[in-house]
């Protein structure tokens, strides 16, 4: 990852600022504590990531701001793309992924927040741990390695390689082989069970075949007695037919007796409703009487309402018309009232408009003093316009030369102070030479003796291992002489059996075994005694090689000491030798400062393009002061133009009134006569007059409508007398036809009386020729159920025997199945068991580190070489002793550094300040290499943020000579330092300012 271009917006203590990183190839951030230059390497990490120091994302927003962006373009594997994040109080945040083409920039952003992030990733081949790991040195936590335990670095090397995806590969193989190993054994147990069961379960079929003949005859029987049962049934069903006839005869006899008492009710009925029919008619005339004097009545009444609707409806008009020519009224008033008080308004704004008129004289004096002071403001803002780029360069020039002069003494009292230390250092190379040739001797002598320690060494653990030979075998001669002694102890019984073969012995044979016995023991105890003294003289020489082996350990306990000052001499050596070169250099470049300081010939462009520029601003004759007086009297004079514009308002608003007033005063006397003509000759006044002589020609009564209503009401009860009339002389005849056929029908229910008698009789007569042949039927019936409970019970057993026939088959397939499932379960478990301890710690894990731990001690080195002049050497160790005895002793897995230097090896924690930055910077720019490489992208961006700190001003100039030396391996190194003096160290500076208006960034070379 290359950065091109970096834009921030509300970001920590940024408002707006712009970071352009092209010609940016070793840059350093500088300015006081607080400015906000780690905020710059902040915001690429969290655009890029979404990762910040921040607690959480909304503390990244400016105090007093809603939202914030970053907009992150750089170059990946020979693309540009471009990232842009914004986050908003409160809500979640937003992300673009663009990749620049020939048309521009083209969106590759996925669906989601989520989906973009793994794309970015996935393009940079690095994820925000390993960034931090590699390329980016944070602020105090360079020494995050080495103050690990040693115990714990193996982790935190594992952790920053992403080993524990193994860890989790181990796990869930150790999970699948453990289940693989329950599974077997339940599988296993299982087949055993049905290999039991199947042995046990006899042979059915014999069985089978005896029941199945057995259901065959009882369903045989069965069918004969259905049979039997079907034809009693039919018989049965033929007497029940009679039975139901009969029972169907007598009910419709019921039936028809109840219909001919219902007719003779009836006839009763209608004979007295013919009764009181004839007895209305009787009373017809008085009827008809009364019938008429309600109609003229109503008739009457129907009059008196219509003319008492048209009453009503006039007097809602009436009201109607009212209220119409009281609202025209209230509105003329109200228009008057308006316009009398727009005219009084335009009286008052007449008179005010022609005092400010009065004005017009002084307004006119002030405009022409305002045109004069204005040109000459004209004339000196035009001279300012061409000196104030030239003062402008002017201060820039002597601002150039001014750093240039200081830049150029601060390099020349720094060379200065460097070259009187080299010279005192340069004093000291005999005493080095000599101190070299010493200890080159001693070493010499020390190497032949460390050949005699090998060899002795050898020797004693040779003879060690005879002696544990020696040992060994004395064991077991002791246990055969054991056994020996239990079988002499056996045969001291003349009747005793042989101990060999448990046989009774003779005299002769008990001899012989007992003569044989008592020889092989003398054997044994002349080879133990033998073996007893080679042990004694052995232990005797490996005392004396042990006493010699420590006499010589004594020997070469200075050896590594002095081996490690031999190499300090000679990198002491070596380095005066570069010193002398760089004294040389120095010294002619100390010369060449102080002349060009003593002549000033140090910026000549810069010097003759200041005069020039001074030149041009005497030929101007410029003066600030007069600008501002000519600036001051255009401010006093600029009354005059605005009280000049209000006076042309003015008069265009008294030409406006003027024009308005006599249209106001016409529409009030307008008003004042329509009141008039609205109360008097109105159309509404009109219709209320014709209203009311209206209502006086309807001649309507209130109490004579009352009066006619009430006898109406009286009248009421002709009325219903006249519809029982109607109702009586239509109604008669038809009830007399009616009687008449009701007589009919009740001749005729009696005739069908008669027939259902005779009826009765002929069923009763056929019932009793057919038998009844229930018990019969019981008795068959009683049969059959003991048959099918018979069938039923073999069928039963039928059943259960061919299920567990099927079952004994499904166990038998069922079994094989369980046998290849457990051949699968074992080889699963093996399987996975050998891949758990492939991943585990011990296995693909160890490997990689022993692999990766050479390349990363080899890069520390090369790095710890260039900061420290050879000085500093750091060895990685893996795995070391154990403490206890040497048979208890074991190999543990650990990783230890040591440290060596011109003194020797000492721990991490002895070191300075200085020296253990440089020994962290080594190591954390090795791990950076290593974690790039091993994740596929090439490690172009390094970052060092506040390093330098700890660094006196010779370790300083190492560290950024180193930086200087590792340049070629990356595309762009960023220092961030506070330090004023480190600036000077560097072509190339990102100046970050912080001010009111937020930090501010600014790059010079």
């Amino acid at each position: 990852m290359i950065p091109l271009h970096l834009t921030l917006d509300n970001f920590f203590s940024y408002q707006s600022a712009t970071l352009d990183f092209s010609g940016l190839h070793t840059a350093c951030i500088c300015g006081e504590n607080g400015a906000g230059k780690s905020s710059l390497l902040e915001a690429i990490s969290w655009v890029v990531w979404g990762k910040s120091r921040a607690g959480s994302e909304d503390d990244i927003i400016r105090i007093g701001q809603n939202e914030a962006w970053v907009d992150f373009v750089f170059e990946s594997q020979g693309q540009v793309f471009r990232i842009k994040r914004s986050h908003r109080r409160g809500q979640s945040s937003s992300l673009e992924f663009q990749i620049e083409t020939g048309q521009g920039f083209r969106s590759i952003t996925g669906k989601g927040l989520r989906a973009t992030q793994h794309k970015i990733i996935e393009q940079l081949k690095l994820d925000y741990d390993t960034f931090l790991s590699s390329a980016y040195l944070r602020q105090g936590h360079a020494d995050e390695f080495m103050v690990k335990k040693p115990a714990q670095r193996k982790q935190v090397l594992v952790d920053l390689l992403k080993l524990d995806h193994y860890d989790q590969l181990a796990d869930k193989a150790r999970e699948i082989a453990n289940q693989g190993k329950a599974e077997s054994k339940l599988l296993d147990e299982a087949v055993t069970r049905l290999e039991t069961t199947l042995a046990a379960d006899p042979d059915l079929q014999g069985e089978l075949q005896g029941i199945e003949a057995e259901v065959a005859r009882l369903q045989a029987q069965q069918v004969q007695r259905t049979d039997e049962l079907q034809r009693l049934q039919h018989q049965q069903a033929q007497r029940q037919r009679w039975q139901h006839q009969l029972d169907w005869a007598a009910a419709q006899g019921e039936r028809l007796q109840e219909d001919y008492e219902r007719d003779r009710r009836q006839q009763e009925e209608l004979q007295e409703q013919q009764a009181q029919l004839r007895a209305v008619l009787e009373q017809a005339v008085e009827i008809e009487q009364g019938y008429k004097e309600y109609q003229a009545l109503l008739a009457t009444e129907r009059d008196w309402t219509e003319r008492f609707s048209h009453y009503q409806d006039a007097s809602q008009r009436q009201s109607q018309l009212r209220q119409e020519l009281d609202r025209r009224r209230v509105e003329v008033q109200q228009h008057l009232h308006q316009e009398q008080a727009q005219l009084q308004a335009c009286d008052r704004q007449i008179e005010q408009l022609q005092q400010s008129l009065q004005r017009e004289p002084q307004i006119q004096a002030g405009l022409a003093q305002l045109a004069q002071a204005k040109t000459e403001l004209q004339e000196l803002e035009h001279c300012h316009s061409q000196a104030a780029p030239l003062r402008q360069r002017q201060q820039r020039l002597q601002g150039e030369c001014d750093r240039v002069r200081a830049q150029l003494e601060a390099r020349l009292e720094q060379q200065q102070q460097r070259q009187a230390q080299l010279e005192q250092r340069q004093g000291q190379r005999l005493q080095l030479e000599q101190a070299l040739a010493e200890v080159s001797e001693q070493i010499e002598a020390l190497d032949k003796l460390r050949v005699y320690h090998k060899r002795v060494k050898e020797k004693g653990l040779e003879r060690r291992s005879f002696l544990d030979g020696l040992h060994g075998s004395l064991q077991e001669y002791q246990r055969r002489l054991g056994e020996m002694e239990q079988k002499r102890a056996l045969l001291q019984d003349p009747n005793a059996a042989c101990p060999l073969c448990d046989r009774p012995l003779d005299e002769h044979h008990w001899q012989l075994v007992a003569g044989k016995h008592e020889q092989q023991h003398e054997d044994l105890r002349h080879q133990q005694w033998l073996i007893q003294e080679q042990i004694a003289i052995s232990e005797r020489e490996i005392q004396v090689l042990r006493q010699e082996y420590r006499q010589l350990e004594q020997q070469l306990a200075d050896y590594d000491r002095l081996r490690e000052e031999r190499g300090q001499r000679q990198a002491q050596l070596a380095a005066t030798q570069e010193e002398w070169e760089l004294l040389q250099q120095l010294q002619a470049d100390s010369q060449d400062l102080t002349r060009a300081i003593a002549q000033g010939d140090y910026a000549p462009g810069i010097a003759e393009e200041l005069a020039s520029v001074e030149e041009q601003l005497a030929a101007l004759n410029y003066d600030e002061r007069e600008l501002a007086l000519a600036r001051g009297a255009v401010e006093r004079y600029r009354w005059a133009d605005l009280q000049n514009a209000q006076l042309e308002q003015s008069r265009r608003q008294m030409q406006q009134l003027q024009d308005q007033r006599p249209e106001l005063q016409d529409a009030v006397e307008a008003r004042e006569q329509a009141l008039e003509v609205l109360a008097s000759e109105g159309e509404t006044a009109r219709e209320l007059r014709d209203l009311e002589h209206y209502m006086k020609s309807l001649e309507y009564d209130v109490q004579a409508h009352r009066q006619l209503r009430q006898e109406l009401d009286q009248a009421e009860g002709w009325r219903s007398q006249w519809q029982l009339l109607e109702n009586a002389q239509q109604a008669l005849p038809g009830l007399e036809a009616q009687l008449r056929s009701l007589g009919d029908r009740l001749e005729t229910r009696q005739r069908e009386l008669e027939q259902w008698q005779q009826q009765m009789q002929d069923t009763q007569s056929a019932l009793a020729d057919c038998a009844d042949c229930s018990q019969e039927m019981a008795q068959v019936q009683a049969q059959l159920e003991q048959g099918r409970s018979q069938l039923n019970e073999r069928s039963a057993q039928l059943g259960r025997l061919q299920q567990q026939q099927q079952h004994r088959q499904a166990q038998q397939a069922h079994l094989e199945e369980q046998r290849r499932q457990l051949a699968r379960s074992q080889r699963q478990y093996r399987v996975y068991q050998e891949l758990s301890q492939a991943f585990g710690k011990n296995g693909i894990q160890a490997l990689t580190i022993e692999t990766v731990l050479p390349q990363l001690e080899a890069e520390a080195n090369q790095f710890l070489a260039r900061l420290s002049a050879n000085q500093l050497h750091v060895q990685f160790v893996t795995q070391r002793a154990s403490k206890g005895s040497k048979k208890t002793r074991k190999l543990i897995d650990t990783l230890d550094i040591y440290i060596a230097d011109a003194r020797g090896t000492r721990p991490y924690e002895t070191y300075s300040g200085g020296e253990a930055f440089r020994i962290n910077f080594a190591i954390r720019l090795a791990l950076a290499k290593l974690l790039a490489q091993r994740s596929g992208a090439a490690l172009q961006l390094l970052v060092i943020d506040e390093g330098f700190g700890t660094q006196d001003d010779r370790g300083c100039e190492r560290l950024v000579s180193a930086i200087e030396a590792i340049a070629p391996d990356f595309a762009c190194i960023l220092a961030v330092t506070h330090i004023p003096h480190l600036k000077e160290a560097f072509q190339t500076h990102v100046e970050v300012v912080k001010t009111d208006t937020g930090s501010q960034v600014c790059v010079s070379h």
